[in-house]
């Protein structure tokens, strides 16, 4: 009776050291799924401020560009 009590009290010991385990492993994959989605989050951001930058720049450019024709073209009036 003692054996099979030392047995059962060894397998719990066993399982329980699992489940904490497991415990352990879920919340590490749930802080490296996190800081994943949060590392494309940021690349996404980057990109989105870059081409709205080439935007602004596009912008002008053309702002520049019809000045420019408007200020020769007012030299032949």
């Amino acid at each position: 009776m003692t054996d099979a009590a030392a047995t059962l009290g060894a397998t719990k010991s066993r399982v329980d050291m699992q489940n904490e385990f497991v415990a352990d492993l879920m919340d590490v994959i749930d802080t490296g799924v996190g800081r994943l989605v949060d590392a494309d989050m940021n690349e996404e951001s980057t990109r989105l401020k870059a081409l709205q930058t080439q935007q602004q720049l596009g912008i002008q450019a053309l702002s520049i560009a019809n000045s420019n024709s408007e200020n020769i073209l007012s030299l032949f009036r």
